[in-house]
């Protein structure tokens, strides 16, 4: 299968430090390949890949000081997509809605997952006026806000097997936060419940601008005056590992409806605890008792860190392999290509012979270029 993989440009497939999307989008397009489909990647210039890179911006737009608005580089790659839409016979795009004007003539062959939040208001309007194109979302709470659309999927996000590696007997003596420093991630939360428990916190997390004023006023503040808490700033995929791996648990008491929480899965693979607010995506990717605690309030968070020793590191990592792994993620949303009209017309079965019989007209079923046979993953 002939497959293009459209990505932000925001951070490179993989990011060099935080980002969720782009992350996804480069797991799935390297077992794509490994599985043996030809992928193409259009991305950031900066992107490592096996599959054929078409970079669409000297590197990740987030790190590049220059540039001052997103819009006119993934316009500029629309139009690289555009111009070679034919060649491919699936289009899957992870830039939320930019490219639905530019991509009519394609819509047979497109496929776009739905990455963040759904609840805004400015969404509601454009879904409604364009409610046929085929959408994945990445969890079942993330579809709940929206009109009536073409749902073809919910695919949960899948790491490759041995990224992040399992560790049985972590070293350290802290709670973990990791991901971005902003109200609705709750790291203000985090640092209440390290505080209760008496557990010191360790906090890996970007600050973005947007959420400048909140990490001075607030969040800055409650690290001064715990002195259990200590912040860490933004670290890459290399930290990650140790980071995660020997983290007693992972604190991620969100107080929004998170279309997933890749840093779950993340922490799941190590073998570390989730322990997590009751919102969004939180009760479709934890186990409750199993791969950690999924809680209502801080008081019942801070009675599941008492009780991190109850689960087994074993069969959090055995949970992680048997949901959320980039070849099971890859098999989903194989599922999900096969099912758009372009595919679907492929020739799959003989209408001659029952022409020819029945109706003594000869009839010639029109080809998309597609073996179906070559459709299977290798």
């Amino acid at each position: 299968m002939k497959i293009a993989q459209i990505a932000p440009l925001a951070e490179s497939c993989p990011p060099r430090l935080y980002g969720g999307t782009e992350r996804i989008v480069s797991y799935l397009t390297e077992e794509l390949v490994r599985q043996g489909h030809e992928v193409t990647l259009f991305a950031s210039g900066d992107s490592i890949t096996s599959a054929e890179l078409v970079p669409c911006s000297k590197m990740a737009l987030r790190l590049d000081p220059s540039v001052k608005d997103v819009t006119p580089h993934h316009v500029m790659m629309l139009d690289q997509v555009a111009r070679r839409a034919d060649e491919f016979d699936v289009l899957h795009f992870h830039i939320d809605q930019l490219h639905y004007p530019l991509m009519r003539p394609y819509r047979d062959r497109i496929l776009t997952t739905l990455h963040g939040r759904l609840d805004l208001p400015d969404l509601m309007p454009f879904f409604s006026a364009f409610p046929e194109p085929p959408l994945v979302s990445i969890s079942d709470a993330q579809r709940r806000p929206m009109p009536p659309v073409n749902w073809l999927a919910t695919v949960l996000h899948g790491l490759p097997e041995n990224i992040l590696p399992y560790q049985e007997a972590p070293t350290g003596d802290y709670f973990a936060f990791l991901g971005r420093i902003s109200p609705e991630k709750g790291p203000d939360k985090a640092i209440e419940i390290a505080a209760r428990t008496g557990v010191p916190l360790k906090m890996a997390a970007k600050i973005d601008t947007a959420d400048q004023a909140y990490w001075e006023q607030v969040i800055k503040p409650m690290i001064a005056a715990h002195p259990n808490v200590e912040f860490i700033g933004e670290i890459n995929e290399f930290q990650k590992a140790d980071f995660l791996g020997n983290a007693l648990a992972l604190l991620f008491p969100i107080c929004w409806p998170e279309p997933f929480g890749l840093v779950m899965i993340e922490a799941m693979a190590c073998g570390t605890p989730v322990i997590a607010l009751a919102h969004g995506s939180v009760p479709e990717v934890i186990d409750h008792g199993i791969s950690g605690f999924v809680v209502n309030s801080i008081e019942e968070a801070v009675a599941a860190a008492n009780s991190i020793d109850a689960l087994e590191r074993q069969g959090i990592r055995k949970r992680f392999e048997q949901r959320f792994t980039a070849e099971r993620m890859a098999r989903d949303y194989l599922a999900a290509y096969r099912r758009l009209p372009a595919l679907r017309q492929g020739p799959q079965l003989d209408l001659l012979a029952i022409a020819e019989s029945e109706n003594e007209i000869r009839i010639s079923i029109p080809s998309v270029g597609l073996d179906m046979n070559a459709a299977s993953p290798a």
